[in-house]
C-alpha cells in the first residue's frame, strides 16, 4: 500500500488509498511539520520533526504517533534521516539535524541520541549564516550513503555541504567549487560514488563521491533549485524543481516555480502537462516510490500530483482532504510502500 506522508505549514497529514480513493487524515497538528523520513529497512516507521516539539515516531505507517526526541537541545528540529544500513539489532542509525546546526544520533530507533560534536570546528563555520535571521544557520538537508556504511552528507543553510566518514564521529568541510546552498541532496542506490545537489546557487553533480563538483543547468529557466529526485530504477531521468529565487519559491504573493526534467547528458527540459501554473505556485516537493519504476510525486500548494511516465506528464491525485484542510504551505513529503 502506498502511503504518503504530508509535511505542511500546520502540522502532518497521512493520506493513504482507500476503495479506490485516496484519502488524507491529519496525524500530527500542533504546530508545523518541518520534516518526515521514513526508515527503509521498515517501511512502516516513519519519523517526523515537528519543529521545537522535537521528534515523533509512528510504528504502525502513521496511525498512531510518539515522542521520541522531546528534550531539545537546540532551538528546533529542521531535518531527519534514517541510514538504511542495517546493524546487528536489524536498525539504520537515526539522524535528526537542527538549528543551531548540529547532528543528533540514535541507534536504538530514537529511544536514545547522542551529539555528533565536532560541527562547528570545520573552517568555514564561522561563515555559515541563514540570510532570513543571519545570526543562526541550521542543518537543511541529510543523506546516508548507500554504498558506503557510515559516510553521511549533511548541507548547512546556508554556507557548506559536509561529510562524515563514520557516521558522525569525524567531519569533513566543503570542497572548493562545491554547492554551498544545498537544500536537497540526492543519492542513488545503482549509482556509487554519485551526488545530485539542488542548491539555491543552482544544480550541482558529482561522480566521486563528493570530492569535486560541477555544474549542470544547461537548459534550466529558473536556477534557484530546491527539491530533486531520481528515478528509483535508474539514475539517468531527474526531477528537478526551481524558482527565480527565494521570494518566488517561499512567498504566496510572489510566487513562481517550476519543475524540469533531464535523461542523461541531456539539456533540463520544464514540464508543464498536469501540473499547476507557474505563477502562484511556492516551488514544488518531488519525491519517487522506491516500488515503482518511472513514478515521481510532486507536492505543491496543498495539491498532490503524480507522473506515471518518467516525469514527462503529469496528473493531479483525487484526494478526499479533511473539512478542516491542511495549510497549502508543503514543507516536506515522503512516500512509503507498506506491504
Amino acid at each position: 500500500m502506498t502511503t504518503f506522508y504530508v509535511a505542511t505549514g500546520d502540522g502532518l497529514v497521512v493520506i493513504t488509498r482507500c476503495s479506490n480513493k485516496w484519502r488524507a487524515r491529519r496525524a500530527l497538528s500542533s504546530g508545523p511539520a518541518s520534516c518526515i523520513a521514513v526508515d527503509p529497512l521498515q517501511p512502516a516507521r516513519a519519523f517526523c520533526g515537528m519543529g521545537r516539539q522535537g521528534i515523533w515516531r509512528t510504528d504502525d505507517a502513521g496511525s498512531q504517533w510518539r515522542p521520541v526526541f522531546k528534550a531539545i537541545p537546540c532551538d528546533h528540529v529542521t531535518r531527519v534521516a534514517v541510514s538504511g544500513a542495517q546493524d546487528a539489532n536489524g536498525l539504520g542509525a537515526v539522524y535528526v539535524g537542527t538549528e543551531p546546526s548540529a547532528i543528533f544520533r540514535s541507534d536504538d530507533g530514537g529511544e536514545t541520541w547522542r551529539n555528533c560534536e565536532g560541527l562547528s570546528d570545520l573552517p568555514s563555520a564561522s561563515k555559515w549564516s541563514f540570510p532570513p535571521r543571519p545570526h543562526t544557520h541550521h542543518v537543511r538537508w541529510i543523506a546516508p550513503d548507500p554504498h558506503a556504511h557510515g559516510k553521511l552528507y549533511v548541507a548547512i543553510e546556508a554556507g557548506a555541504l559536509i561529510s562524515s566518514p563514520d557516521g558522525g564521529a569525524t567531519w569533513n568541510d566543503r570542497v572548493p567549487g562545491g554547492p554551498y546552498d544545498t537544500h536537497e541532496l540526492a543519492t542513488h542506490t545503482q549509482a556509487p560514488g554519485r551526488l545530485w545537489s539542488a542548491a539555491g546557487d543552482g544544480f550541482f553533480e558529482s561522480e566521486n563521491a563528493g570530492s569535486s563538483w560541477r555544474k549542470s543547468e544547461n537548459g534550466l529557466g529558473f536556477r534557484y533549485c530546491w527539491s530533486v529526485a531520481i528515478d528509483a530504477a535508474e539514475p539517468e531521468t531527474i526531477i528537478l524543481s526551481a524558482s527565480p529565487g527565494p521570494q518566488q519559491a517561499h512567498r504566496a504573493k510572489q510566487a513562481e516555480s517550476g519543475i524540469y526534467r533531464r535523461t542523461g547528458e541531456g539539456p533540463w527540459q520544464e514540464v508543464r502537462v498536469g501540473l499547476p501554473p507557474r505563477e502562484g505556485t511556492r516551488v514544488p516537493v518531488v519525491r519517487t516510490n522506491p516500488a515503482e519504476r518511472g513514478s515521481f510525486y510532486a507536492a505543491a500548494e496543498g495539491d498532490l500530483y503524480r507522473s506515471s511516465d518518467a516525469g514527462a506528464t503529469w496528473e493531479r491525485l483525487d484526494v478526499e482532504w479533511p473539512a478542516d484542510r491542511p495549510d497549502s504551505r508543503i514543507l516536506d513529503l515522503a512516500v512509503a510502500e507498506i506491504d
